[in-house]
């Protein structure tokens, strides 16, 4: 791939450039505030719907490796169930995200998913990964194609190409910044869908510039009784100002 702007890459996705355009877009700031404990009944509903999926999926992965008995297998999808989180804190230093992110360093409220495929992912989503070439090590971007989407570079000179199954792209937002310096599918590939750990839901870039992350119209949706209940902006702070 060629060394040009971020802004001109190009890719066939089906007719997804719209979304990812709009997820793109930043986020409006929030003014400092402590996010209501109160979640409507309809959301709470709907978030331990979710945390029962991540629960089964989680425990029956577990009893797959280590042959649980019935008893066994109960207490855990009930400890994952009414003691576990479904999201986590990561800490996002590079700039590669900017203006969605913070250029120095951002706090981010990530969701964790029972399974990562086109069930739970999409185009438009910024997704947290295991970075390519050092494993202990993730990064965040912003996910651009599926498998099966026709690859198209604005340079001739590249070939178009097809991502495989279970193949996806993801790129940087940062449009100040060229892709060799992006660090994104441009630089490293496609990547393995197996490689993403979960979806950043809410950014914290300073005390006082806070707010959800733009993802795809349905993963907003579907994350959105998540914030409702787990989202504590103080938290976030806390962490930011440790890391």
């Amino acid at each position: 791939m060629t060394d040009e702007p971020i802004k001109d890459h190009q890719f066939d996705n089906g007719g997804d450039e719209a979304e990812i355009t709009d997820a793109a877009k930043r986020s409006l700031p929030i003014k400092s505030r402590k996010h209501s404990t109160m979640a409507s009944i309809t959301n709470y509903v709907r978030y331990m719907a979710h945390k029962l999926e991540y629960s089964l999926t989680l425990s029956l992965k577990k009893h797959t490796r280590e042959k649980l008995s019935d008893r066994e297998l109960f207490g855990v999808v009930m400890k994952n169930l009414f003691y576990g989180r479904i999201s986590y804190l990561h800490s996002d230093k590079g700039k590669e995200m900017a203006p969605t992110m913070g250029t120095n360093e951002s706090t981010l409220l990530v969701r964790k998913l029972p399974v990562v495929d086109t069930r739970y992912i999409f185009v438009g989503d910024a997704v947290v990964l295991k970075d390519p070439n050092e494993t202990n090590k993730y990064i965040v971007r912003r996910l651009a194609a599926l498998e099966g989407s026709e690859m198209v570079s604005s340079d001739e000179k590249d070939e178009p190409f097809v991502l495989e199954k279970d193949q996806c792209w993801v790129v940087a937002e940062n449009q100040e910044m060229k892709s060799k310096e992006a660090y994104d599918s441009r630089t490293f590939g496609p990547i393995s869908m197996a490689d993403i750990v979960g979806r950043a839901i809410y950014c914290l870039r300073t005390a006082v510039d806070h707010g959800p992350v733009s993802n795809s119209e349905f993963a907003m949706d579907e994350d959105s009784p998540i914030l409702a209940v787990e989202l504590d902006v103080d938290e976030l702070a806390k962490g930011h100002k440790a890391s």
